[in-house]
């Protein structure tokens, strides 16, 4: 996966919080100007408690690593992942499947180690594929933990936000005495609306859905893994074993993938350019 792909949560933000602040100072207000303290104890200390009581402290501790899964992904490596499963298929072909416990401890992922672990200790095909789905649904179900966390916390800033603005307006109403403090009392309170619109689409909603598009990736890398495992147990022919997992990925990548016995790539396309 390229650079761009993988961190396009990162260079998305940057780009977002870029342009605001640059369309700001088009219009004449500095960024120091958007720089409310009040404000910031409003939306912070008001998001953070609401989304808390909503998803508990089991909830809140996912936000440290959210933020670095969606701005720094570890994505699953799926052509040397299929690489691997057709090595093993091949290798349990001509060897047979005990062959394969030798490998194991090269096996990089514990997901693939578990499933092959089975297959060599002669499981039923029927229970391996139901021990590694089971595996699959308690995964998306820790992920999605965290993906409501921000979705939650996206859901509340700006209604945290217009509750600020009315905070402060109450007390921009209660000094009307002073006409010369209205103009800035009243920017300043309207500042508490935009930090929260601003955290809400800039910030926790871009989250939470990189956060889903990441687990979605693992989630493709492991069904891909179960059908190698499978195939593997079976007995299935590398070649075919090959052709299904390559369905995986986007045709532009399966050129990078290097194949046991070589030409298995090769000879569908010459099929194709003929």
């Amino acid at each position: 996966m390229s650079g761009g792909m993988k961190f396009g949560a990162l260079i998305g933000f940057a780009v977002a919080v870029g342009m605001v602040m640059f369309g700001g100072i088009m219009e004449g207000v500095p960024p120091t100007a958007l720089i409310a303290p009040s404000a910031i104890v409003i939306i912070g200390g008001g998001t953070l408690g609401a989304t808390m009581a909503s998803v508990g402290l089991e909830g809140m501790k996912q936000i440290p690593a959210g933020y670095k899964i969606a701005f720094m992904p570890d994505t699953p490596d799926m052509p040397g992942q299929i690489e691997r499963l057709v090595g093993f298929a091949d290798l349990a072909r001509r060897d047979g499947l005990l062959a394969l416990e030798a490998q194991l401890a090269d096996v990089p992922d514990d997901f693939t180690r578990k499933g092959l672990q089975l297959v060599v200790d002669g499981t039923d095909h029927e229970m391996v594929e139901e021990i590694l789905e089971l595996e699959i649904e308690t995964m998306q179900s820790r992920h999605k933990v965290a993906e409501d966390t921000f979705r939650l916390a996206s859901g509340y800033s700006p209604t945290i936000g217009v509750l600020g603005t009315v905070i402060s307006l109450v007390h921009v109403l209660g000094n009307l005495s002073d006409p010369e403090s209205l103009g800035p009392s009243i920017a300043v309170a309207f500042i508490a609306t935009l930090c929260g619109v601003g955290f809400a689409n800039v910030v926790a909603l871009p989250v939470a859905t990189r956060l889903k598009q990441v687990s979605g990736w693992e989630v493709q890398f492991r069904h891909a893994t179960i059908e190698g495992i499978m195939a593997v147990q079976r007995g299935d022919n590398p070649r075919m074993v090959a052709e299904k997992l390559l369905a995986y990925l986007p045709p532009k990548q399966r050129d990078a993938v290097t194949l046991p016995g070589a030409p298995k790539l090769q000879a569908v396309d010459e099929k194709k350019a003929a």
